[in-house]
């Protein structure tokens, strides 16, 4: 099983629209009803990918064709300092390996992805709020704990 990693384009926001479904209604919690039925969710994703494209960065892992995860980076910018005029950030999103797939390291090429990006960008520092089950992902990856969150800046050259 090969992996491959890319950013993701909008051609890929149908199928990125049913890997969230699938996260967050199929595998979530089966006591909460989502708010909305799935062809209007499907729908909606697809142009909210379009609306978000300069601040919302997908990366997708392939297996054999398919998607098997996910990863966004969200771009922002902070209040410019005198110490720092260019104070972009970047915050990683709703990350996603399908079940089936997990503990290949797939999550783990999906973040460098990201993170190579940040790089590439020149982000100040890049943050994640982590469910419990993806800590050692992140600390594994460099982020630091902050309790409820955690950090990551690029090494020093």
């Amino acid at each position: 099983m090969q992996a491959t990693v890319r950013r993701a384009t909008a051609t890929d926001a149908p199928a990125l629209a049913r890997l969230n479904w699938r996260h967050r209604v199929e595998e979530g919690d089966q006591t909460v009803t989502p708010g909305t039925d799935r062809a209007t969710f499907l729908d909606y994703f697809a142009s909210w990918m379009a609306d978000h494209v300069s601040t919302h960065l997908p990366f997708v892992a392939e297996v054999d064709g398919r998607l098997a995860g996910v990863a966004w980076l969200m771009l922002a910018e902070r209040v410019p300092s005198p110490m720092r005029l260019d104070r972009r950030t970047g915050d990683v999103q709703s990350v996603y390996v399908v079940p089936e797939l997990r503990g290949r390291g797939i999550g783990t090429a999906l973040l460098d992805a990201v993170l190579h990006e940040a790089r590439d960008r020149e982000l100040e520092h890049v943050t994640v709020h982590s469910g419990t089950r993806a800590v050692s992902l992140y600390l594994r990856s460099g982020f630091r704990d902050g309790q409820r969150w955690f950090q990551w800046r690029p090494p020093a050259d």
